[in-house]
C-alpha cells in the first residue's frame, strides 16, 4: 500500500509541473524565471521522496511543497494560476491520503488504539515536550485481570470483545491530550502529559469505576466484569522509553501480586 501511494505521489509531482507550463511567447521573463525555479524545486522534492519510505517524511515534504505552491499563487509569480490551483488541490489530496495511511500504520486495527509503532512516535514527541517545558509526564502500564480465564471460558471472540470494550471505555475516560496504545496481548499503555503520579491514580480509579458501570455482555446478554491492574511511574528528565516502561512494569507486577484490580506507583 505504501509503495502504491509513493508511486502515485511521484507521478503527481513529475507531471504537475509540465501541466503548468505555457508557451514561452505567452509568459513574461519574470514569470518564466519563477516557473523554472519552481519546477527545479519540484524535482528536488521528487528526489527526496524517492529516497525515503517513511510516510511522515513524505508528508513533511508535501507540506513544504504546498507552502511553496501557495506562496507563488498568492504572489502571482506564475501566470497560469488555474493549473497552479489544480496542482495545489492534487497535492493536498495526496497529503490527506498519506495521513490516512499513517493512521493505519500506527493504529491497532482491533481496538482502534495506537500500536507499538504509534506509541514510539507519541512517546518521543511527548518526552521532548516534557523536557523542553519541564512538565510532568506519567506512564501507566495496564494488564487486564484474568484475561486467560475469559478466553478459556467464553472463547477468543469474547476475549477480543473484552479488549475492544476496555479500549472504548478508556478512550472515553482519559483526556484528548492523553494517549492509549495496545502494548501487546491484553496489555495497554497510557501516556498522561502534564500529570503527576497522584493525579494519574485518580484517572485510573475513574477508569475502574467506569468499567464497573459499563459491563461487557456475552452472547446471552450475561454481564461480564472486566478489571485491570496498573503500574504508574513518573518519567525522569531525559529518561528513555524503555527504562520508563520497565519501572512501570515493576509497579504493575506488584499490583498483580497484591490481589489485582489495583494500582501501584513506582519511583
Amino acid at each position: 500500500m505504501k509503495n502504491l501511494k509513493k508511486e502515485k505521489l511521484l507521478r503527481l509531482i513529475n507531471t504537475s509541473g509540465v501541466a503548468m507550463r505555457k508557451p514561452e511567447d505567452e509568459v513574461d521573463s519574470n514569470s518564466l524565471t519563477a516557473e523554472g525555479e519552481y519546477y527545479q524545486q519540484v524535482e528536488q522534492f521528487a528526489q527526496r521522496i524517492r529516497k525515503t519510505s517513511d510516510v511522515d517524511e513524505m508528508i513533511k515534504i508535501l507540506e513544504t511543497l504546498l507552502n511553496e505552491t501557495k506562496g507563488l499563487h498568492s504572489n502571482n509569480e506564475i501566470q497560469n494560476t488555474h493549473e497552479l490551483r489544480r496542482a495545489e488541490t492534487k497535492i493536498e489530496s495526496l497529503k490527506y491520503e498519506l495521513e490516512e495511511l499513517r493512521e493505519l500504520v500506527h493504529t491497532d486495527q482491533m481496538t482502534g488504539t495506537y500500536n507499538r509503532r504509534g506509541l514510539d512516535n507519541i512517546f518521543t514527541r511527548e518526552a521532548a515536550r516534557a523536557d523542553r517545558y519541564e512538565n510532568a509526564l506519567c506512564v501507566v502500564l495496564i494488564d487486564l485481570d484474568d484475561f486467560k480465564f475469559i478466553n478459556d471460558t467464553y472463547g477468543h471472540l469474547l476475549g477480543d470483545s473484552a479488549l475492544i470494550h476496555f479500549a472504548t471505555i478508556a478512550k472515553k475516560t482519559i483526556r484528548p491530550s492523553d494517549v492509549i496504545a495496545r502494548y501487546g496481548g491484553e496489555e495497554f499503555l497510557i501516556i498522561l502529559p502534564d500529570t503527576r503520579p497522584e493525579e494519574a491514580v485518580w484517572v485510573m480509579q475513574r477508569l475502574q469505576k467506569n468499567l464497573s458501570k459499563n459491563l461487557l455482555l456475552d452472547s446471552e446478554n450475561i454481564p461480564i466484569k472486566i478489571t485491570f491492574s496498573g503500574g504508574i511511574t513518573l518519567r525522569k528528565f531525559q529518561e528513555t522509553q524503555n527504562t520508563v516502561i520497565k519501572r512501570a512494569d515493576k509497579a504493575l507486577y506488584r499490583a498483580k501480586q497484591y490481589g489485582k484490580n489495583r494500582i501501584e506507583i513506582t519511583a
